[in-house]
């Protein structure tokens, strides 16, 4: 049965998350681009208070509902998180004077979303977190090694990688762990490749 927002707010789910439980490595940059893998980010802000918890607003109800039931149980930086819907409509943004140190950011007009699209073929795409990544908007020129180089020299173990048979702009790589996966995926996604190329990761539904 296909879900609809107006569906999931009648029933009380709103547009924003709450994630409790994740150590303080984790910057609202990392949140954006890990829940942008299951919907479009607006805002996020990790507590002033308490820094271990943070609001994502995401674009609608339904790629909400994605990300908590992609998200909720994963292990980041040695954690297992707790991801569920917030009691709040949206994430309010700082009033002139305020200060928060970085901990709150507004991407509702990131060009990084990936399903600003209607239709967008990424839902298709949409998967559980795993070792194994999905890159693309690969250089041509670009090799199997300097690949591998770049997650090893990140601090990631490469376990196997191969480029797409029919598209060398497009290669699986498959990391020691899901937790590897995750941090990959938040720490490399948009790294700049050189020639107005930005790798671009998510998760596969394959294993190389």
């Amino acid at each position: 049965m296909r879900l609809c927002n107006w569906c999931l707010h009648s029933c009380g789910f709103k547009n924003n998350i709450l994630i409790l439980s994740f150590k303080q490595a984790i910057t609202p940059y990392g949140l954006f681009i890990l829940f942008g893998l299951y919907g479009d980010v607006h805002r996020v802000k990790i507590m002033y208070r308490n820094k271990e918890s943070a609001l994502v607003q995401m674009a609608d109800a339904v790629q909400a509902l994605l990300a908590i039931n992609y998200l909720n149980g994963q292990v980041i930086y040695g954690r297992s998180i707790f991801v569920t819907f917030s009691k709040y409509t949206m994430v309010e943004l700082l009033r002139k004077g305020q200060e928060d140190h970085g901990l709150t950011k507004d991407y509702s007009n990131s060009p990084l979303h990936r399903f600003k699209q209607p239709g967008s073929r990424n839902f298709l795409n949409i998967c559980p977190p795993s070792a194994t990544l999905h890159l693309s908007n690969l250089l041509p020129s670009i090799n199997a090694d300097e690949l591998k180089k770049l997650f090893a020299e990140t601090g990631y173990t490469v376990k196997a990688f191969k480029f797409f048979p029919n598209d060398c702009r497009m290669a699986l790589i498959q990391l020691d762990s899901v937790e590897e996966g995750i941090h990959a995926v938040m720490e490399l996604h948009n790294h700049d490749l050189g020639e107005n190329h930005s790798l671009w990761i998510s998760f596969s539904k394959f294993r190389i």
